[in-house]
């Protein structure tokens, strides 16, 4: 397998503006890039926080027009939590895994496993609400939206890109949250290194690199979790090659998952 051994370096986008509803995010990206006197190279790769897409995508929801049912209120009475922001996590999920107080892990109706549904409070304005109180729900189609941005920018710089959406995700024994990959378009999900020699020869005979999510940890480091402002990283010198891929590539197949 071709591997790039050159230096791969990572460029947060500073200057970045608030999204509102509605906003083009690649023509937001494309100015930005500009500000920051950055133009887009054959092989880069801008790794962006869901948070943007969803805000742009019209994910936010007052909390007000939410009436919870019966389960919802009852999940809400076990984990203290407000019943109608658990409506909207059973809304958007395929099947509650574990939960406790404050915390509820489901299963994702995009097919992963996550914290309450990556339903979030942080970062988002309340004043487009009227004060009303809101949080914000993961893009629709985190893949879809990534392929919109890259053939928007593609078209534009006239190169051949990659785009990962990423959010925080906590991990099953360990503390900490970290960067993973929930769409991406141009970008490997995973790469597949078995039959591959190592140092001495060996063939490797079961090492798969899940190489989206190593790239949204290490841009997740630049991004910041606060109020760093910094939604978008430039990522140029990925040592594996670009390819069409989905974000199906990721999760573990339900009949291999021993931790369920």
């Amino acid at each position: 397998m071709d591997i790039n051994v050159g230096p791969l370096t990572l460029v947060a986008l500073s200057k970045f503006p608030l999204i509102r509803s509605g906003d083009d995010l690649g023509r937001v990206i494309k100015d930005c890039l500009k500000e920051n006197d950055l133009t887009l190279q054959d092989g880069d790769i801008l790794v962006i926080a869901q948070k943007i897409i969803s805000k742009a995508e019209g994910r936010q929801v007052g909390l007000e027009s939410i009436l919870p049912g019966e389960q919802a209120r009852e999940l809400a009475q076990l984990t203290a939590k407000d019943p109608r922001v658990v409506e909207l996590i059973l809304q958007e999920s395929n099947q509650v895994l574990r939960h406790r107080p404050g915390l509820i892990v489901v299963e994702h109706r995009l097919g992963f496993v996550c914290a309450n549904a990556g339903i979030d409070r942080s970062n988002i304005s309340q004043a487009d609400w009227g004060g009303e109180e809101s949080v914000l729900l993961l893009p629709a189609d985190p893949d879809l939206s990534a392929d919109r941005i890259r053939f928007s920018l593609e078209e534009c710089f006239g190169v051949n890109l990659g785009v990962l959406v990423i959010d925080s995700h906590g991990r099953a024994w360990r503390n900490g949250t970290v960067g993973i990959t929930i769409g991406l378009s141009g970008v490997p999900g995973v790469v597949d290194l078995r039959g591959e020699p190592d140092l001495f020869g060996y063939q490797l005979q079961v090492t798969e690199i899940a190489a989206a999510d190593e790239l949204a940890a290490g841009a997740s480091l630049l991004m910041g979790q606060a109020n760093e402002g910094q939604p978008v990283i430039l990522v140029r010198g990925f040592p594996y090659r670009l390819r069409e891929a989905s974000f199906s590539e990721l999760p573990r197949e339900r009949e291999k998952d021993l931790f369920r």
